[in-house]
């Protein structure tokens, strides 16, 4: 049956192969387990609630993307989109994160109906290269921001907005050794290396007083304070529909590029892209992260998209989605394990926060840094995200400073119809708001 559904042999894969890398993929994000929850908790949202929402939702996108696009990529929260919706639209922009659920809801329903139309494609073509680039890196920085920030390693000021935590503290001290030890296991290419890391950052933390053995109730924590809590209130007012349309662009913007980057960086490295250039059930992929998007906003939780981990899981010899459906599987199981995961601390999920910063640092050497008007706007794209606490910013900045560079040095031709667009949108932004 397996032979049949997924075309293994013409694949040139077996079932053991499959399992393996299904395996394999998800030990290298299994820390979205324990990082989501800790990232959207700061909204005020239940920890709990939180690890089955993810954990449901990422086995839902995981189960599509291996049944319907047979492809071997799995699906989770996306890191980077869960920190825009607790930092910089609860806390940053003062909304509650119901608002933010909602904004989420329709991105998911807007990305079903404009992957049914192609029209996803034709967006990201006409959005300049040097900014898909900087966001990926300004996003990078703000996730190891907030991974040292959550770890005390960076402390508030009042004269220096941020100054170097208590160097003595236990929670610093160990968040810094997680850094190290998850680092020394990247280097010598350890599969599953963050999870690995975090683990065992968790273990050193419990002589320590930093770690708190949680009660072992294996039941599975309840999702009912935060399923199908949506805001409307927003239709009421018109700036309260200017700032869900510069949320959910922001939402829609990020995920495209994230999940069309990692699925195009992911097929190639399985050597699946056709001679043509194109990705095989390319459309069946999107819609798996735009379903997957829609049922976690209902759940209760952040954007999901596909995970640049799948990687790993193709690098073990997976072709099929029978390595997605193992990993959706082992996203199952791990609903009835939630104390293990809930129990870590911000110091040793700081180190996975800190290590996927540095992941997504690579598109800089894509950046052309001696053309002017492509290096300053991607430099704002990616400086803004860290120092306002908003990746939104970051991409307002960017943009904006393309338009006006590129039309005062007389390369207008260079600007699409779209960016004039966003720019003047952004421009109304700063003048009402």
């Amino acid at each position: 049956m397996l032979e049949k559904f997924f075309k293994l042999s013409e694949n040139k894969t077996t079932v053991k192969t499959e399992v393996i890398a299904g395996i394999t993929t998800f030990m290298t994000m299994a820390y979205i387990l324990a990082v989501n929850p800790d990232i959207l908790s700061a909204t005020g949202m239940d920890k709990g609630a939180l690890f089955t929402a993810t954990a449901i939702s990422a086995a839902i996108g995981t189960l599509v993307m291996a049944l319907w696009a047979k492809l071997p990529f799995a699906l989770a929260p996306g890191m980077g989109l869960n920190a825009f919706f607790a930092f910089g639209v609860c806390i940053g922009m003062g909304m509650s994160w119901q608002f933010a659920l909602t904004a989420v809801f329709l991105e998911g329903i807007l990305f079903i109906l404009m992957t049914a139309f192609n029209i996803r494609e034709l967006i990201i073509n006409a959005i300049p290269s040097s900014i898909k680039n900087a966001i990926s890196v300004g996003i990078g920085l703000f996730i190891a921001f907030i991974g040292m920030k959550n770890a005390g390693i960076i402390v508030a000021n009042d004269a220096t907005f941020v100054h170097l935590g208590d160097m003595k503290s236990a929670g610093v001290l160990l968040a810094l050794g997680g850094i190290m030890i998850t680092g020394v296991l990247l280097a010598l290419k350890v599969k599953g290396a963050l999870l690995i890391g975090m683990v065992l950052t968790t273990i050193v933390g419990l002589p320590l007083g930093v770690t708190q053995l949680p009660h072992f109730d294996f039941s599975v924590p309840s999702i009912s304070s935060i399923a199908w809590k949506f805001d409307w209130s927003w239709v009421n007012s018109a700036e309260g529909i200017f700032t869900m349309i510069t949320v959910l662009f922001t939402f829609l913007f990020v995920d495209m590029f994230d999940t069309v980057g990692t699925l195009i960086g992911v097929s190639t490295k399985a050597k699946m892209i056709g001679k043509d250039g194109r990705i095989p059930n390319v459309k069946q992929a999107l819609m798996a992260d735009s379903i997957g998007t829609t049922v976690g906003a209902a759940l209760g939780t952040s954007t999901v998209t596909t995970y640049v981990e799948s990687a790993a899981g193709v690098a073990e010899g997976g072709r099929t989605g029978l390595t997605a459906l193992t990993t959706a599987g082992l996203f199952i199981l791990a609903l009835f394990l939630s104390p293990l995961f809930l129990m870590i601390p911000a110091a040793a999920t700081a180190p996975a926060l800190v290590l996927v910063g540095v992941m997504m640092m690579t598109p800089i050497q894509n950046l052309d840094l001696e053309d002017f008007t492509e290096s300053i706007p991607a430099f704002f794209t990616l400086i803004m995200m860290p120092l306002t606490f908003s990746i939104a910013e970051g991409i307002v900045f960017g943009i904006l400073s393309y338009v006006v560079l590129k039309l005062l040095s007389g390369k207008h031709k260079d600007i699409s119809i779209i960016a004039y667009v966003l720019a003047v949108l952004f421009a109304l932004k700063f003048v009402f708001m």
